[in-house]
């Protein structure tokens, strides 16, 4: 029966050996080597267990005293180390070769098929989506990235020939496809956000699509427009993207209708909701015809008239959370408010065929912050007509042939609007309540929070690349890093970069030693098990 054996040898170091009894004798049936550190031993035993393990009636007697020197050496017929007339020699200590986040990987990995992306069947695609979330930079750099996670990175050629794999292959269409299920199974596509933003490039020249246009950062850089269609959680379902001169109230139609004809659903009911940048006649004119739904946030200067009635009944008296639901012309030019009539009239789109439904809700803290805002507006336009300050375009000055004064006519109507939000929408009132109008708007948050991670964790500008293609494809895996990142986010309530932040110091560690390489995975507590366990399942760390 064979067993286990450690001694000391006349070098100073621990033998491991596998023994057995023949004939009242031990006989080495396998030297498997010598250790000088107890790291370098607990390694050794791990290699002797891992030996012994087919033979089911191996065990392991533990820990054997210590013998005298001359007992271990080789001295004869009896002695445990076989005889030789050489010199004793003293194997090499074991050393350290390379660390590794192995299990940032592993996790990451494990949520990007659990949303169905290994269906690409491209291992360079979903190792630049994990490199991307774990600390986003250029292709060139992802090697370096990839190789700290414990990963055979490719070649940047190699990198190179998948990203044209991401076009000819259409790996956007079966991000989506993924997408879409998974917020289907979810229950979040009752509700889209959508929203837009920029991204800038490093480059002096403009072509056929990085242009420069509108910037809120106020940029000349050539840069082009992202649409980003969400569900209510904030999970990506599309992209898109537009020259970088496009205006962005033309882009929620062509990326709904993209979604919508990806996913066959035109005769599926849903709601869109996008912030008041995207008000504009033929916009909500078109979601209406596609079979949509919408809610977008309307413009304060648009209160007096959609509130006449009201104005003219109780004056500008507001009680906080007060709501008011009424009605909005379609076209700047239709009057469909009667002041005659003291109640506010209820949309319908047969009785109504020139308005939207509109509804208007007062807060006081609104008010408040609103009132700051025009104080201090008012401040600077007094410093630019008081001849303080440079002239420039300011709020509330009014230029004459006779000098600069302050607009007190329309610095009195902002007063008088203070405090007040609209939402234009076409869903009627025994559809959705004023309140659920009010609720659904404002998930918007969501659509802005997956721009932020995009923007910041994941850095998707700026943009080193100059072809078309090569920027779709770049916009493909940021389109993917992003769902894996919203997947790992709900699941554990944490931002994804507070996720690698705790995930990647645990690191795997590849130790040499005589001759054999072996790999440890590292010592997790109860909060990270816990952790990769809510993203992955405890198959990862038990």
């Amino acid at each position: 029966m064979a067993f286990i054996r450690r001694v000391r040898t006349k070098s100073g170091a621990t033998a491991v050996q596998v023994a057995r009894y023949s004939g009242g004798r031990q006989e080495i049936v396998k030297h498997i080597g010598s250790a000088h550190t107890e790291v370098e031993l607990g390694v050794l035993l791990e290699q002797a267990r891992a030996w012994l393990e087919p033979d089911q009636q191996a065990f392991d007697l533990g820990i054997v005293p210590q013998l005298p020197v001359e007992d271990v050496l080789p001295t004869g017929q009896g002695a445990l180390l076989p005889p030789t007339e050489e010199p004793p020699v003293v194997d090499a200590p074991g050393r350290t070769e390379a660390t590794a986040s192995v299990l940032l990987r592993q996790v990451l990995h494990t949520a990007y098929e659990q949303l169905g992306f290994e269906r690409i069947e491209d291992a360079v695609f979903r190792d630049l989506v994990i490199a991307r979330i774990v600390e986003p930079g250029s292709k060139l750099d992802a090697g370096r990235v990839l190789s700290d996670l414990g990963a055979d990175p490719p070649s940047y050629a190699t990198i190179k020939r998948h990203l044209r794999s991401v076009i000819d292959r259409d790996y956007r269409a079966a991000i989506a496809t993924q997408c879409f299920s998974y917020a289907a199974h979810t229950g979040g596509l009752s509700l889209l956000l959508y929203d837009v933003t920029t991204l800038y490039f490093e480059a002096e020249k403009e072509d056929e699509l990085r242009k420069v246009g509108y910037s809120k950062e106020r940029r000349v850089d050539p840069q082009i427009v992202v649409g980003l269609l969400v569900d209510r959680t904030g999970f990506p379902l599309e992209i898109g993207c537009f020259e970088g001169n496009h205006a962005e109230t033309r882009t929620i139609v062509p990326i709904v209708r993209q979604f919508q004809a990806r996913h066959d659903i035109e005769d599926v009911e849903m709601v869109v909701a996008a912030d008041a940048g995207m008000l504009s006649a033929a916009n909500l004119t078109d979601l209406d015809a596609a079979g949509l739904k919408f809610i977008v946030g309307s413009r304060v200067t648009k209160a007096p008239g959609d509130l006449a009635s009201h104005f003219h009944w109780h004056g500008n008296a507001f009680t906080s959370g007060q709501v008011i639901d009424t009605i909005t012309p379609r076209h700047g030019r239709s009057v469909v408010n009667n002041v005659r009539k003291r109640a506010e009239p209820v949309w319908s789109s047969v009785e109504h065929p020139n308005a939207w439904r509109a509804v208007w809700q007062y807060s006081t803290r609104r008010a408040a912050r609103d009132e700051r805002t025009l104080n201090a507006q008012e401040a600077r336009a007094r410093a630019v007509v008081d001849g303080g300050t440079a002239p420039k375009s300011t709020r509330f000055v009014k230029a004459t042939a006779q000098g600069r004064s302050l607009d007190t006519a329309s610095l009195e109507r902002a007063r008088s609007l203070v405090g007040l939000k609209g939402y234009v929408t076409n869903c009627p009132v025994t559809l959705m309540e004023s309140g659920e109008v009010i609720a659904k708007y404002h998930d918007l948050w969501h659509v802005e929070q997956s721009f932020r991670m995009s923007k910041t964790d994941l850095r998707a500008r700026p943009i080193f690349h100059r072809t078309r293609d090569s920027i779709e494809a770049h916009l493909t895996i940021v389109f993917a890093a992003l769902a894996v990142s919203r997947l790992v986010q709900d699941r554990t309530g944490l931002a994804i970069g507070n996720v690698v932040k705790k995930l990647r110091p645990l690191r795997s560690a590849t130790i040499a030693i005589n001759g054999t390489r072996h790999t440890f995975p590292p010592e997790i507590d109860p909060e990270i098990r816990d952790l990769v366990d809510r993203i992955s399942g405890p198959e990862l760390t038990h």
